[in-house]
């Protein structure tokens, strides 16, 4: 028996869209809880601004997707954010927002082998980072000569109450060198994950669809089980699998479905 090729079947049916799944802490990193010692350095992709900011909607349809207004493109769901605002349903247009997640590139210090990965996080952590850069005491601490190395101390969700891991940062006051070795600080400055090409890239024909499911998740699956049972009446062969979609709620606006539907048919222009 060829274990390794029944390993990669393995991995093809846990991620049916194709590929092999993204190992993300190889290229993103996320403090665990504890004090960590890292250097933000330089972007290969922007000289003048290490941190990228890009936005994700989650939830939508039980799936993360980043938004494309990242790439200043148009996105179905703010559209449709922007029509409950405009029908100053403010309380709902607020979840159909997309959330700002910013990355920065770091060596992270005693993994200094692992190379430049992204440390990602939100907005907090993110004035606070840009605050330390209006000391003129500390300037640029990511410079690779002159720079400076920051403290991140990670609470875990025992010692906060909330449902997330929070980062506190501060900048040593000493200045340091990214690193004595020339070579490592070369091969740093110029091998850095690139935050754009890390997340796949919804059509805006994909995100109404999710979304559409995401406002009728009954709708979705009655057009699942008609699907199988043509294809089932097609073919003459049994599906594999019985059809089984994980509960969801059905979004509420304090509106009749029918009110509901109406309001998309407006944005879409159906």
């Amino acid at each position: 028996m060829d274990i390794s090729q029944l390993k990669s079947r393995l991995a093809s049916l846990q991620n049916p869209r194709g590929g092999q799944k993204k190992d993300f802490s190889l290229t993103i990193w996320k403090p665990t809880v504890g004090k960590h010692l890292v250097r933000i350095v330089p972007s290969t992709y922007n000289k003048s601004n290490p941190f990228k900011e890009l936005f994700f909607h989650y939830g939508i349809n039980n799936k993360t997707m980043i938004s494309p207004t990242s790439f200043g493109e148009k996105d179905p769901i703010v559209e449709f954010a922007q029509g409950l605002r405009k029908s100053d349903d403010w309380q709902s247009a607020k979840k159909f927002e997309p959330k700002l997640r910013v990355f920065v590139p770091v060596i992270v210090r005693g993994e200094e082998e692992k190379g430049v990965r992204l440390w990602e996080f939100g907005k907090q952590v993110y004035m606070d980072l840009l605050a330390i850069l209006e000391d003129e005491d500390v300037g640029d601490f990511t410079d690779p000569i002159q720079g400076h190395d920051i403290t991140v101390d990670t609470a875990g969700k025992e010692t906060t109450g909330l449902m997330y891991n929070t980062s506190t940062v501060r900048v040593r006051t000493k200045v340091t060198a990214l690193s004595e070795d020339g070579d490592k600080v070369k091969l740093w400055l110029t091998t850095q994950p690139e935050p754009d090409t890390l997340f796949k890239r919804w059509s805006y024909e994909e995100m109404k669809a999710a979304l559409l499911a995401h406002l009728n998740p009954e709708e979705e699956i009655k057009q699942n089980a008609d699907t199988v049972v043509e294809k089932t009446a097609e073919t003459g062969d049994l599906p594999w699998e019985k059809i089984e979609e994980a509960p969801k709620q059905a979004f509420t606006l304090n509106t009749s479905k029918t009110e509901i539907d109406s309001k998309i048919d407006d944005l879409f222009n159906f």
